[in-house]
């Protein structure tokens, strides 16, 4: 019985990714060249999520950093954190979200903001998006369900990577590929196309 549960779960990920990956391409290669617009500017990369999603936040930023598939130079990206070390520091009793006030003070005009979440209705990740679009920054989210709260605050200029599926686990599993497919696809159009040596 458990082994049947097991090899489910693997099925229902690998559908999901299956079903998708022609809905999602095209959003994804509009993100790779948002990202490779902002780095080939000199600009840089944030990213941010909250619970799971803030650890798929920083291992994109330690990609992007440590490189992929390839040897590359760095690509200047980093994940905000939303801990408790955050409010702490702060001076006043209502404060912004500790996202907001990283994307405050660290992005300009030009970076590119990645949010991350399954559902799209964090009020930190609302917030921190908000303040993006105060800096002039783009915004990608890749997201899960219908977008939440998230989808409404988007752009024409932001883009949106919804993974049509209300389970947390599947969603994250599809960010998960997401992600590689945007270092991929950024390693690709800064080097070229080339087989990957293992």
């Amino acid at each position: 019985m458990l082994e049947q549960r097991i090899q489910q779960h693997f099925i229902d990920s690998a559908d999901l990714k299956y079903q998708t990956s022609q809905a999602l391409s095209g959003a994804i290669a509009a993100a790779v060249q948002a990202m490779v617009a902002s780095i080939t500017g000199g600009a840089k990369l944030l990213s941010c999520g909250s619970g799971p999603c803030g650890a798929l936040a920083q291992q994109f930023a330690a990609l992007c950093v440590g490189g992929f598939e390839r040897d590359r130079p760095e690509l200047a990206a980093l994940a905000l954190v939303p801990d408790a070390t955050w409010m702490a520091a702060s001076t006043t009793e209502a404060v912004a979200s500790p996202l907001a006030r990283q994307v405050r003070a660290l992005g300009q005009a030009g970076d590119v903001l990645l949010a991350l979440t399954t559902s799209g209705n964090e009020p930190a990740l609302l917030e921190a998006v908000q303040a993006a679009h105060e800096r002039d920054m783009t915004v990608v989210a890749l997201c899960g369900r219908d977008g939440g709260g998230l989808a409404g605050l988007l752009r024409e200029t932001d883009v949106q990577i919804c993974v049509p599926h209300d389970r947390p686990a599947r969603v994250r599993e599809v960010q998960t590929l997401v992600l590689h497919c945007l270092c991929d696809g950024m390693d690709a159009q800064l080097l070229g196309d080339q087989e990957i040596s293992l």
